[in-house]
């Protein structure tokens, strides 16, 4: 498996977290900090494997800032 593919998976997991675990809406997140930790923390580390993926990837899929 490539870096790459590593990295995408993850990332792609951690959209599936958060999607899960912001599902009951907005009022349900605000009221549970919990919640908002466990987001945060998948937003965090999501944005750092986004950081860790190839320039060549980056180049080609221009859609995506």
């Amino acid at each position: 498996m490539t870096d790459n593919r590593a990295y995408l998976e993850y990332i792609r997991e951690c959209v599936e977290r958060i999607t899960e675990y912001t599902s009951e809406g907005r009022e349900a997140f605000f009221a549970n900090t919990m919640i908002q930790d466990a987001a945060l923390r998948r937003l965090q580390t999501l944005a750092e494997s986004t950081q860790r993926l190839s320039d060549d990837l980056k180049v080609r899929v221009t859609e995506v800032d």
